[in-house]
């Protein structure tokens, strides 16, 4: 199977520009096998003489087409997933080429979905078919022919999946049609500008459910949630939760990126993955005392932080996670008040690693990224969230939305109709928050983002003085701020050169950071995953 997702966009794939693809895929559950055909279009950036493609060596090609006619298979070749494809001749700039693709045989099957990558060949409780695929760690080519990198989104998806009746297939975007063929039904489905993983397949005995969202900002949402048989109380509970989250989302970030096609879920036979309006949901409606999914939130914030803004490499995949992760603790906040959120903080504390840089400032592919050994793994998750929440109080409210809003729509007036899925790099999102601040914070992001240890706050009391340092990874600038209450007054020290002090009765309750703003080594944090490694070990030498 093909392994790398990302890293270094092959030469060859950035002279071309991916207008469309056509994606034929019968799915035999019995077998366990798709059958597929994929016609793809691409327009020359550059002078081009060869298209490299990505598709998984597990689906054997039986025939090329190049603009509808044969290519002979020595004008091809597939070695290690890497599929590249000889013109007949150079390409000029505009000019354009489509190329189709037959193809079939027996995905990868995911060890453990959406971690690994693949096909998830299951079954419902009445024994009927199951099927979903989440392929967002190994990349798309694990079941079609694409360009396996961030930046590899084609403008326009037509998907066809052919399935046994009377089984259902939800798919991305706008279902443009249903046809029946004999004992098979396919469905076709259109979405504009997904992100590469986030195409997918999906066949079961679905029910569905449906409504309609009327936005803030004017247009009229489709809502859709396919779930299983006898599960319908459940699911017009969870289908409830849809206008609550779109409400929030859209009055903290701003309107709903495809509102023009549909928010959607589908349950899925594994935890869940945010593919584009069509959203994977595994969590088995489970309960945990905040009022709301917590699965169902994360993914769906990835219509945002994911689908409309992409990470333009897998290094800069926080860009995904953190904020997608982030937006836990603000959406619980809005329903359980400050405990809510704390609580949320407080659990991404305890999981934080610090083996390694949120970002490596080289590119990279996801395997690397989240590796948690070598990489940043999780950290892209919590570190990068807890990283958000000391931001937003570092700026101020209205400058972090602003930044959010820059970020995700390029632009501070989102409306509906007005922007584009676009990509961002980790820069891009420093350069913004410099700018709608008018301050220069990279100092801020020099040490969360590309360092791995956390900065730690010495505290120093002789007689009535304390004193404050920050500590920090390769004695880097880091003037940040920090809140001193005592007894009942709150005392900001600038810490302009990294250091401040501080006048104090010697009787007085002091609190170092009161409210929690500060992300930074804790030595009773510190000890708690010692204590948390022990017992690990003594479990295993048990």
């Amino acid at each position: 199977m093909t392994e790398n997702s990302g890293g270094v966009m092959p030469a060859e794939q950035k002279r071309v520009h991916f207008d469309h693809a056509q994606l034929h895929i019968a799915v035999d559950p019995v077998q366990q096998r798709i059958d597929a055909t994929a016609t793809l279009s691409f327009t020359a950036r550059e002078p081009a003489d060869v298209l490299v493609l990505d598709l998984d060596r597990n689906l054997p090609i039986s025939a090329i087409e190049l603009d509808g006619k044969p290519l002979a298979s020595t004008a091809w070749s597939n070695p290690e997933g890497r599929l590249r494809i000889q013109l007949p001749g150079t390409l000029k700039v505009g000019e354009q080429v489509s190329t189709t693709v037959h193809y079939g045989g027996s995905p990868h099957v995911a060890k453990k979905a959406p971690w690994d990558g693949g096909f998830v060949w299951s079954h419902t409780k009445d024994g009927q078919p199951w099927v979903g695929s989440a392929v967002e760690g190994e990349g798309c080519d694990l079941f079609w022919p694409c360009i396996d990198h961030p930046q590899g989104k084609p403008d326009l998806v037509d998907l066809y999946v052919t399935v046994p009746k009377p089984l259902v297939a939800p798919g991305n975007g706008v279902l443009i049609g249903v046809s029946d063929e004999g004992d098979k039904r396919t469905y076709h489905w259109r979405t504009r500008e997904p992100t590469t993983y986030a195409i997918s397949i999906n066949v079961g005995p679905y029910q569905e459910l449906t409504g309609e969202y009327h936005s803030r900002f004017g247009n009229v949402i489709p809502l859709q949630y396919w779930y299983l048989p006898g599960e319908e109380e459940q699911a017009r509970k969870l289908f409830a939760e849809f206008p609550r989250l779109l409400a929030y989302n859209e009055a903290m970030i701003g309107p709903y990126p495809f509102g023009d096609e549909k928010m959607a879920v589908v349950e899925t036979p594994y935890l869940g993955m945010e593919h584009q309006t069509i959203n994977a949901y595994g969590n088995h409606y489970a309960k945990d005392g905040t009022g709301f999914d917590w699965l169902l939130q994360h993914e769906f914030a990835h219509e945002w932080f994911g689908n409309q803004m992409t990470n333009a490499d897998w290094d800069d995949m926080w860009l995904h996670e953190a904020f997608a992760s982030y937006m836990q603790p603000l959406y619980s906040q809005s329903i359980n008040g400050d405990m809510g959120y704390y609580d949320w903080l407080q659990k991404m504390r305890l999981r934080l690693h610090d083996r390694a840089p949120i970002v490596s400032g080289s590119s990279k592919t996801e395997e690397q990224v989240y590796d948690g050994k070598r990489g940043p793994g999780n950290d892209i998750y919590d570190k990068g969230a807890l990283m958000l929440h000391s931001l937003r109080d570092l700026i101020g409210d209205h400058d972090f939305f602003q930044c959010l809003r820059m970020l995700v729509y390029g632009r501070p007036d989102p409306k509906p109709g007005n922007f584009s899925p676009h990509y961002a790099s980790s820069r891009d999102f420093i350069d913004i928050v410099n700018k709608v601040t008018g301050r220069d914070l990279s100092w801020y992001f020099n040490v969360y983002l590309y360092q791995a240890a956390l900065p730690a706050l010495d505290e120093q009391r002789q007689g009535n003085t304390l004193t404050l340092r920050w500590r920090v990874p390769q004695n880097l600038p880091f003037p940040m701020p920090v809140e001193v209450q005592v007894d009942d007054s709150v005392h900001v020290l600038p810490m302009t050169h990294g250091e401040g002090t501080l006048q104090i009765p010697a009787d007085a309750l002091v609190i170092v950071d009161p409210h929690s703003k500060l992300l930074r080594d804790l030595p009773q944090v510190t000890e708690y995953e010692q204590w948390q490694k022990a017992q690990k070990a003594n479990g295993k030498a048990n």
